[in-house]
């Protein structure tokens, strides 16, 4: 695994995070190379995910945006997603399914 990847999951898992998945895009139709999905307890473990993830990945990663909702973050680092939401959020909008049959068709 990337070690990238696997530094991000370690933060992730070590404060809770819940479900995590990592989705190699990489050769497929998609604007970056990896998505992490991960699961919070609530709203504030969101946010604290993401408190850790900067105190944890920073100098070493650039945060190139970060985008906060209540139930949902995204942080883009350039070649990877990452999107830590509510148990709520992430049945409600099931991107599993679309990462998951991306990443396994087969390129033409």
């Amino acid at each position: 695994m990337d070690k990238r990847i696997e530094r991000i999951s370690t933060v992730l898992d070590t404060n809770k995070a819940e479900n995590i998945e990592v989705f190699d895009l990489r050769d497929k139709d998609y604007f970056v190379d990896q998505v992490v999905i991960a699961t919070s307890l609530n709203p504030r473990h969101t946010e604290a995910l993401l408190n850790y993830l900067k105190t944890d990945l920073k100098p070493a990663e650039e945060f190139l945006g970060v985008d906060i909702s209540d139930e949902w973050i995204v942080v883009d680092l350039g070649d990877i997603l990452i999107h830590i939401m509510t148990p709520e959020y992430r049945v409600k909008y099931n991107m599993e399914e679309f990462l998951g049959e991306l990443a396994s068709n087969k390129e033409d």
